[in-house]
């Protein structure tokens, strides 16, 4: 089974910031990262009057786009799939790193700014880490916001048990 964390925090945090930067820096190191957003308000990667949009208007339950660098599948379903659902279908790789799943069941990076406020979103429990501009009471591993090798280094020895 692929391991998969979970990158979390409050809204405008950098989460995206964080993973932009620890993305290449795992790639660098020789592995195969995959990426699931979570948006819980729903999204549209498909736009009104492309071929796949009008595939989908249609009432295709799949839409695939394919090209010679990518290929992209768009599923209509009745319910939100849960993470390892989704997870399922991804598939050569070391690592899939989520953006968001606060509430999933997986380990978590907790980003953290002091300026947004007191508190983590997560119990130390839940936390692998926690990446933050501040220093916190916590028996969990604390790193910087540009401490990207570190926390690599650590995501290779606790996740992928390599370094």
């Amino acid at each position: 089974m692929i391991p998969i964390i979970s990158v979390v925090g409050k809204s405008d945090v950098g989460k995206t910031t964080l993973l932009v930067k620890l993305i290449p820096e795992l790639k660098a190191r020789g592995y195969r990262i995959a990426t699931i957003k979570h948006d819980t308000h729903g999204f549209d990667i498909d736009r009104p009057g492309k071929d796949t949009w009008k595939h989908a208007e249609a009432g295709a339950d799949i839409v695939a786009i394919s090209s010679p660098t990518k290929v992209a599948f768009i599923e209509k379903v009745e319910r939100e799939l849960t993470l390892d659902e989704v997870a399922s279908r991804i598939k050569g790789v070391d690592l899939i790193i989520t953006e968001g799943y606060k509430r999933g069941d997986k380990p978590k990076i907790e980003v953290h700014r002091k300026a947004l406020g007191e508190g983590l979103l997560c119990t130390e429990e839940e936390l692998l880490a926690v990446v933050t501009d501040e220093p916190l009471p916590l028996n969990v591993p604390l790193f910087g916001l540009d401490d990207v090798a570190g926390l690599a280094d650590f995501i290779e020895a606790r996740v992928l048990k390599r370094g």
